[in-house]
């Protein structure tokens, strides 16, 4: 894998705020001997690229290549990776360094790196140089973080694992969901339906809330044992102190008051959806019940691995709708609109056609 230039990488890329993305040309860096360059296959389309590329929580740097999910194939390796061969399904998922040292990355939380975090996009390597993601056609990465996908998956459908998967992995985990506990997951969508695949896995009772019934079937599909219409005020008062956990995966600006009265005592309530406006809190939804108010972000490289693993043996993949990348602005509008069940994934592919 020696060589002395960059690589030549085709993608896709939002050039202002708000703007259409189009065809983009860039250089990755040059594959060092810890890399692992990688020939990606497929890019999951996770809600926050939307977010970023209107720059809805501020701080986006433009030319901007989303994608945050990348499952593909090992192209070549440095000298001293040992980790990979060419040919292996591997995947990145939402970060490609930290500082490695500090009490977060030593606990494995590489995610909450107390000195740098490098995201997969929108984000600068140590050097200063930005960050470009997986709406593209081969990506340069640390050995360290890449995550080996189980043959047993098929790759275009475990892409949205790197992030939807661990994003609701981790909180299933971290507060102990499995048999015995009642979990409820608010939001039947590319998060959501992820949720509800995992912790039926875990072995937990599973509840959906959403909006209306009309995905309940779906629900029920996915693994739910009870599926509830939040729009019915009367839901409120039937499941008042049922759940161990409540994991909120909507963007969208809730009642979180309402919600946390849905806890048992020291029950606790995970948001991994972040509105854009400041949700008001009642201090008595918390006093009463001592229940917690929570949240949570991907997972670190240990824990991601663990949960492709655990996918792995589970048979756990997202439903998605593969797309080539020239439908991507439209995708992004209908993401908006609720249209889709319940996973984008780009053709990487269809890149040679731009």
């Amino acid at each position: 894998m020696e060589t002395t230039i960059g690589l030549q990488t085709k993608g896709f890329a939002a050039q202002q705020a708000g703007g259409r993305l189009a065809p983009f040309t860039f250089v990755r860096r040059t594959p060092g001997a810890n890399d692992v360059v990688i020939d990606i296959k497929y890019c999951g389309i996770c809600h926050s690229d939307i977010h970023q590329v209107k720059d809805e929580w501020g701080g986006a740097a433009f030319p901007m290549v989303p994608g945050h999910e990348m499952a593909g194939v090992v192209a070549s390796v440095g000298s001293e990776v040992t980790k990979f061969k060419v040919g292996d399904h591997v995947g990145v998922g939402c970060f490609v360094d930290s500082c490695g040292t500090c009490d977060s990355c030593t606990r494995g939380l590489e995610q909450f790196c107390l000195v740098h975090t490098t995201f997969s996009y929108n984000s600068t390597e140590n050097d200063g140089s930005p960050t470009y993601g997986g709406y593209s056609d081969k990506i340069v990465v640390k050995a360290d973080y890449v995550l080996r996908i189980p043959d047993s998956l098929p790759l275009d459908a475990a892409a949205p694992l790197l992030c939807a998967g661990i994003t609701l992995y981790s909180p299933l985990k971290h507060w102990g969901a499995g048999p015995g506990k009642k979990i409820a997951i608010v939001g039947l969508g590319g998060l959501g339906h992820m949720g509800v695949k995992l912790a039926h896995a875990l072995g937990a009772d599973v509840t959906v809330l959403s909006q209306s019934l009309k995905k309940q079937a779906d629900g029920e599909r996915l693994g739910a044992h009870h599926f509830y219409a939040t729009s019915d005020a009367t839901t409120f008062e039937k499941l008042a102190g049922t759940f161990d956990l409540i994991i909120n995966t909507v963007s969208a600006a809730l009642d979180w008051n309402a919600y946390l009265a849905l806890l048992r005592v020291d029950g606790t309530m995970v948001n991994v959806g972040v509105p854009e406006d400041a949700s008001p809190l009642d201090g008595f939804s918390l006093v009463n019940g001592r229940r917690s108010l929570a949240g949570s972000m991907i997972g670190g490289i240990a824990e991601t691995q663990e949960m492709l693993d655990f996918c792995g043996e589970h048979g756990i993949v997202s439903d998605i709708e593969l797309i080539p990348i020239q439908k991507i602005n439209d995708a992004y509008e209908r993401m908006l609109k609720g249209d889709v069940r319940y996973r984008f994934v780009i053709d990487s592919a269809s890149l040679q056609a731009s």
